[in-house]
């Protein structure tokens, strides 16, 4: 018997239980894996409440790292021993699992398995936003809410990679500190100034062409207020709540805006689109231009601790749960 984190109903943090569970052999095209580091995303959070409804019981948890321990029939380009690691294949938050062998990806020397935990969700997030949904181009100026965060740093370094100048809402000095590290030119302190007024102070009046938004209902308005005639207005996440009802008329007042609501499921959903998104992003990290930031460890079946802190915001960069 292995173990994992069971949720039997949502609920706050005290619903994630830490239970024995049976692991079968691996069937046609899956493989054993023997996870060794546990990805946390804001996104288990709304799987454990409900807010992205699951059919319980579920084990949470959306991307991890580790060694396979045995292949299924059909299965050609993996055997045991391989280091491999995925993301978006829900039940992460196990000692063991079984993962369908096209959603797994082979790490690289160079990249151990803690980082690869720490980055692929959120790595190959930021390669979309940046590669897909706004080719950056040197020269142009972006804004990135929640810059201190797991994606906010990746994204920084990845858009100031290409030649941009980033800013980027934070909450505090400190993390406005590791923002700045993390290729963000102009970290603004949302909870001290108005982030539209500083903004425009630092660009001298001109909007912008994007904005990335993870926070939600919190930024999403004013947000709007920073774009420039027919600019983006990505939103990817909604860690202060959902966005509320939008007239769409407001668009077209503010300067015929775009809006987008993305998500990586999408980006990755083939396995040509996987391998190529993985790539990419191990070979900046491999590279150095994007480093990884692992500020916050937990034990797996002390997650619960990590939800608490992640929900109050008092985790930068990200967070790996040990196996």
């Amino acid at each position: 018997m292995s173990h994992a984190i069971v949720v039997h109903q949502p609920g706050g943090p005290e619903v994630l239980k830490w239970e024995q569970v049976p692991i079968d052999a691996p069937g046609q095209g899956q493989v054993k894996l023997r996870h060794t580091a546990v990805g946390l995303n804001y996104i288990d959070v709304y799987h454990r409440t409900g807010y992205y409804p699951m059919k319980t019981p579920f084990t949470p948890g959306m991307e991890a790292a580790g060694v396979v321990e045995a292949v299924g029939e059909g299965v050609t380009d993996l055997q045991a021993g391989d280091r491999v690691a995925y993301a978006m294949v829900i039940g992460g938050y196990a000692e063991e699992r079984l993962v369908a062998a096209d959603r797994l990806v082979k790490l690289p020397d160079p990249i151990d398995e803690r980082t690869a935990a720490a980055m692929m969700l959120q790595g190959m997030t930021a390669r979309y936003l940046v590669r897909d949904v706004f080719p950056i181009k040197g020269g142009e100026t972006i804004l990135v809410h929640a810059a201190a965060g797991g994606v906010g740093l990746i994204l920084c370094q990845w858009a100031a990679s290409l030649g941009a100048t980033v800013i980027g809402t934070v909450s505090s000095e400190e993390k406005a500190a590791l923002a700045r590290t993390h290729g963000c030119h102009y970290p603004i302190i949302y909870t001290r100034d108005d982030f539209v007024t500083k903004l425009l102070e630092i660009t001298g009046g001109k909007k912008l062409p994007v904005v990335f938004d993870s926070v939600g209902k919190d930024t999403f308005m004013k947000s709007l207020d920073c774009l420039r005639p027919r600019g983006l207005m990505v939103t990817y996440g909604q860690s202060s709540g959902a966005v509320p009802p939008l007239d769409l008329a407001i668009l077209a007042q503010k300067g015929s805006l775009q809006v987008t609501r993305t998500g990586l499921a999408t980006f990755i959903a083939t396995e040509d689109r996987l391998r190529e998104s993985a790539g990419d992003l191990f070979e900046m990290v491999g590279s150095g231009k994007i480093k990884i930031t692992i500020n916050q460890t937990y034990p797996l079946k002390d997650v619960a601790q990590a939800h608490r802190d992640l929900e109050a915001r008092k985790t930068t960069g990200s967070t790996v749960l040990t196996v």
